[in-house]
């Protein structure tokens, strides 16, 4: 693996435990780690490798409802990889759909946060 490709899956992987932690933190009680950061850290790692594996392939098959929303359901296939997230690795508890949809929508702000201040930098 070059180190491009090393960093660039580095730099996922922390803007994606960096969203999981923001997250947990404006969403209460719905998203749980049980206040350790080892779990944040292993849950982004997780998350970073159902992005980069699963997530194109679940865009692929849904197209045709992202065309008839105009991409506005990546906010459900969002959420549906943070539920993913929880139910492979149990220690990352969220509560339900909804809020698994409210935790994409801001680990998804984050992430665009710290791209445009990298990218200014």
């Amino acid at each position: 693996m070059s180190k491009k490709i090393l960093r660039h899956i580095l730099i996922k992987w922390t803007i994606a435990s960096l969203g999981l932690w923001v997250a947990s933190g404006l969403l209460g009680g719905h998203i749980q780690y049980g206040d350790r950061l080892g779990v944040i850290v292993v849950a982004g790692l997780i998350l970073t490798l159902v992005n980069m594996l699963v997530k194109p392939l679940v865009i692929f098959l849904s197209l045709p409802a992202l065309f008839l929303t105009l991409g506005l359901f990546m906010v459900v296939i969002n959420g549906l990889m943070v539920l993913l997230v929880s139910v492979l690795y149990s220690s990352l508890e969220v509560t339900n759909f909804w809020f698994a949809m409210l935790a994409g929508m801001i680990i998804g702000l984050v992430n665009y946060l710290v791209v445009t201040i990298l990218e200014d930098s």
